[in-house]
């Protein structure tokens, strides 16, 4: 079977997956008690009419599975919908999305050049010093809660000015030229960048210690030291390569997380991200906003993971598509 091949036949695999992942989180929205329309129907001033002319406009009058006919129709055919704010949910999310791509991109990219040589040096030289203390900051990203580390980072901001807070541009932003602009963004980019990288880092940093170990326990790993080969080859070219499977299944979880694994961090720092939006979307229960999410988080892991079994096939001659 040809690339182009499995390639076509994982999309149309995917289709009564994605069709699935839809239904569910449309009933599961239809069951929540939030009504969004709370805000009118608690305003005096709104009029009965003007209520009804809203849930008109949101298709709200009409039953649910007729409101999901009309989704998955309008969907089918590229139109997103309106949320009840008013706005185009392709236009809003297309606002935000590029905000959190951009910091999980930048977190995805320091954590790999993190962990990578630190999980390396800590399987090498297992019991010393380095390997101890990179074990407990490990255990301490583990179990420390995201919301919890951006709360520490906010204090420390708040107590130090060192660095901005909320945001992800300074008030001059339009004014400023494009070096400065990109500057600006990166400084603000630094306390959830730093938040989402400790947290990510532990569990990578863990998995590529324990695949090395793993590895450099084989025979063939000890045949080649035996051959005389430099430390260096044993585990760069025989060991880290063979130890390297399992990493790239796990970035393709990554790459699926890329437009929803920072949710809270952004609720917490006032990130401008697709999570907030969201989290926001999914508290007035704006269903068109958060189906649009939800369904486009569902084609990033079904791509992430299509990734990572091609990758798995370019980089491990034993593995065909077949």
């Amino acid at each position: 079977m040809s690339t182009p091949v499995y390639i076509f036949k994982r999309i149309l695999q995917a289709l009564p997956l994605l069709f699935l992942i839809s239904l569910m989180a449309f009933t599961m929205l239809k069951l929540s008690p939030i009504d969004p329309l709370a805000a009118m129907r608690a305003n005096p001033s709104v009029s009965q009419a003007a209520i009804q002319a809203e849930e008109e406009r949101l298709g709200l009058n009409k039953p649910a599975p007729v409101q999901y006919a009309i989704w998955l129709t309008s969907t089918l055919q590229g139109n997103l919908g309106v949320s009840t704010t008013g706005g185009s949910v392709a236009i809003r999310l297309m606002q935000h999305a590029g905000n959190t791509l951009l910091l999980n991109v930048v977190t995805l990219f320091f954590t790999w050049l993190i962990a990578l040589p630190a999980g390396v040096y800590a399987a090498v030289h297992r019991g010393k010093f380095l390997d101890k203390l990179f074990g407990l900051i490990t255990a301490i990203g583990m179990s420390m809660p995201t919301f919890l580390l951006a709360f520490l980072f906010l204090m420390f901001a708040l107590a130090t000015h060192w660095l901005p807070i909320g945001g992800m541009t300074s008030s001059d932003f339009a004014e400023r030229d494009t070096l400065s602009q990109i500057l600006d963004i990166a400084y603000h980019l630094i306390i959830p960048v730093c938040v989402l990288t400790f947290v990510s880092l532990a569990g990578i940093q863990r998995q590529v210690r324990s695949n090395l170990l793993d590895v450099l326990r084989a025979d063939y790993v000890r045949s080649a030291r035996a051959k005389g080969l430099s430390e260096e080859v044993v585990i760069y070219k025989h060991a880290l390569r063979n130890a390297i499977n399992p990493l790239i299944t796990l970035l393709g979880f990554e790459f699926a997380g890329l437009l929803s694994g920072a949710a809270l961090t952004e609720m917490v720092l006032a990130y401008p991200g697709l999570g907030r939006l969201t989290l926001e979307g999914v508290l007035t229960k704006d269903m068109n906003l958060v189906m649009a999410s939800i369904m486009l988080g569902a084609v990033m892991l079904i791509t992430g993971n299509l990734v990572a079994d091609l990758l798995l096939k370019f980089t491990d001659p034993r593995i065909t598509v077949e």
